[in-house]
Parts: structure tokens; C-alpha cells; sequence
């Protein structure tokens, strides 16, 4: 998110049974290029990026921001979550006009099916739900992604609707604090 309003930032690490969610460092750089030069993480988000052009972007200390917690197993990177708001004037809104935090993850393929996606993101909105107790989180995803469409479903996001963007159908849901997982 760009805006967290009186939201602190960043917060302590969040921990699980497994997973530290943390601000980024620059142990993480190498798994960051890794993560979008990824062919199969590219697959629904528009393609990998190539790797020359990666290690020239992506800085010492990988880009930290408000919203932006690595997945850290064991003292390495596997993965990121993030809430962005959502622009206004996408299509896609659970209230028209207004923006709405839209959770975002992307995990390493080497650690995709051990559950790390569903822990990792149920300890993140947990602490959203915290830090902005009334507002609802969205999740938008190609409805073509069986994975993240079963993500969306054990976390607790509800269908609000589908449409058409960047070519392929889109599925949105949204998750309230107050609709327990």
C-alpha cells in the first residue's frame, strides 16, 4: 500500500509456526531476480522478466515500501506478499470509486504445494485486520490459476465478480476482518 495511514510501518516481524514475514534486506536480492525471472511465477502476471534486466534494476537492498512483507523460511526468501491499493478506476471494485487494499503473493516454485502461500498470507491478513479493522481486503486473480484460485478460497475470500482485463478473465473476491477464515 502506498497509504497505510496511521498504520506504523514497517511493523515487527510477524511470525508463524514456519515463516518469518519481514521488511526485505540485502541477503534477499538474488531471490527477488530470482522470483521474476521465473518462468512458471510469470505464468498469470504477465511473463518472467528477463534476468539481465533484473540484475541491473533490482537495487542492493531489494525496494522496500509500506505493505510489503518477505516469506522468510529458515533465514532465506521463498516468496512476497503485498497490499497495494487498488486504483479506483479498475475494473473490479467492491465499492465503485473508492480504492480498496488488494492482497498480492508470489512464492519461489520450489516451495510451491507445502502450504508456506496459505500460512504466510492468513498471518499477513491478520495483521491487516489489526492494523485497519474495518477494511475489507480484495484479491484479484486470472480465474485460469487453479492454485491461487484455492488459496483465495482457504483464506476465506468471497466471489463479488469476473471480468475481462489484460485478456483473460479475471476473478475478484473480497475478505473482511469481520467474516472470520
Amino acid at each position: 500500500m502506498t497509504e497505510l495511514g496511521p498504520v506504523a510501518w514497517p511493523p515487527a516481524p510477524i511470525r508463524t509456526e514456519r515463516l518469518v514475514l519481514r521488511e526485505s534486506e540485502a541477503r534477499d536480492r538474488p531471490a527477488v531476480i530470482e522470483l521474476f525471472a521465473s518462468p512458471q511465477v510469470g505464468t498469470y502476471i504477465g511473463g518472467a522478466r528477463p534476468r539481465a534486466e533484473l540484475e541491473r534494476a533490482v537495487p542492493e537492498v531489494p525496494r522496500r515500501r509500506p505493505g510489503q512483507f518477505v516469506v522468510d523460511l529458515d533465514g532465506a526468501m521463498i516468496g512476497m506478499i503485498t497490499f497495494d491499493r487498488r486504483a479506483a478506476e479498475r475494473p473490479g471494485h467492491v465499492v465503485p470509486g473508492a480504492g480498496k487494499a488488494g492482497l498480492g503473493y508470489l512464492f519461489l516454485p520450489g516451495v510451491w504445494g507445502r502450504g508456506y502461500a496459505a500460512e504466510a498470507c492468513a498471518a499477513a491478513l491478520d495483521w491487516f485486520a489489526g492494523a485497519l479493522p474495518d477494511e475489507p481486503v480484495v484479491l484479484c486473480t486470472q480465474s485460469a490459476n487453479d492454485r491461487s484460485m484455492r488459496l483465495a478460497a482457504k483464506l476465506g475470500f468471497a466471489e463479488v465478480e469476473r471480468f475481462e482485463e489484460y485478456g483473460a478473465e479475471q476473478w475478484l473476491g473480497t475478505w473482511s476482518s469481520v467474516t472470520p477464515l
